[in-house]
């Protein structure tokens, strides 16, 4: 049964409001964000501090994961023109770290990769000296189509393992929880130099040890960052919540990702995998804890 009462840490401060400006702006581009798509909410926040995750391959998902907001079905034809507008956009919002991510596309042959690694490309010519960090779906376990995105050269690649393997067959039925570990691993044996990184989603259901052996399986395929925030149900037509995690749990999550392994954990209820990704990347890299 889904809980009725959300408890005040889940509220948003800033309105989504402050964001108008770059909804405009997006809109006019013919650009999607998966800030808007996903119901993020930190919409509001980010937005009105001109920082945007950009969503590519069109606005519809071939996959019908249950936790997810993000339109499904319809697909459109690739933009050609797609990768340079993110380009444009991300000089124009004067981006130093621009994160991009897809819609699932399986109806593709590559799932997509080319267009992300033209869209990497497009940033790097664009923004010399900014770095990207790409979100992208599993392309069906395709060792190619990583390849094709990892040689256009992301500092950082993210791929969302988002809940305990338990909870798959409800929550992410067209995606096998083996399959992603997969990546991950393949992202750090098939490329120096670039940062993996993953996402959980805790609320529907997981147990804590059930947590804390994800931890194990992304510390053994050598994830070096993670992201942990608090499932919210987009629609009565979604999975239910099961449960609000208290920011205490968050914080034990926190430690003991970090004590078993990994490199980075944000760990909070309102965290999402691109939230404050700069700031993320920044502490990685300096080792330094930022205020």
């Amino acid at each position: 049964m889904e809980l009725k009462r959300k408890p005040p840490w889940l509220k948003s401060k800033i309105s989504a409001a402050q964001g108008v400006q770059m909804a405009n702006m997006l809109r006019g581009m013919g650009l999607h964000s998966v800030c808007e798509s996903a119901n993020c909410p930190n919409l509001g926040e980010c937005f009105a501090n001109k920082t945007v995750t950009f969503m590519i391959l069109g606005g519809s998902c071939t996959r019908n994961c249950a936790f997810c907001a993000v339109p499904k079905g319809g697909v459109e034809p690739l933009d050609p023109e797609e990768p340079a507008k993110v380009a444009e956009a991300a000089k124009a919002l004067g981006s130093l770290h621009t994160v991009v991510t897809s819609v699932t596309r399986d109806d593709l042959p590559d799932g997509g990769a080319e267009h992300f690694a033209k869209t990497v490309r497009a940033l790097k010519e664009t923004l010399p000296g900014s770095t990207v960090e790409v979100l992208i779906p599993d392309f069906k376990g395709n060792p190619d189509a990583l390849k094709t995105v990892l040689d256009s050269g992301p500092e950082i690649v993210n791929h969302n393992i988002e809940t305990v393997p338990a909870l798959y067959p409800d929550v992410r039925p067209g995606a096998v929880y083996e399959r992603s570990l997969e990546l991950i691993k393949r992202i750090k044996t098939a490329a120096d130099g670039i940062y993996s990184k993953t996402g959980l989603m805790v609320g529907l259901g997981e147990s804590e040890e059930e947590v804390f052996a994800v931890f194990d399986d992304l510390v053994s395929v050598g994830c070096d960052m993670l992201t942990i925030g608090q499932y919210l149900r987009p629609s009565k037509n979604h999975h239910p919540v099961a449960e609000y995690i208290h920011p205490a749990q968050f914080e034990k999550y926190k430690e003991a990702a970090l004590e078993k392994g990994l490199k980075f954990v944000a760990s909070g209820p309102l965290v999402r995998s691109s939230y404050r990704a700069a700031r993320g990347f920044e502490e990685l890299n300096k080792n330094i804890d930022l205020p």
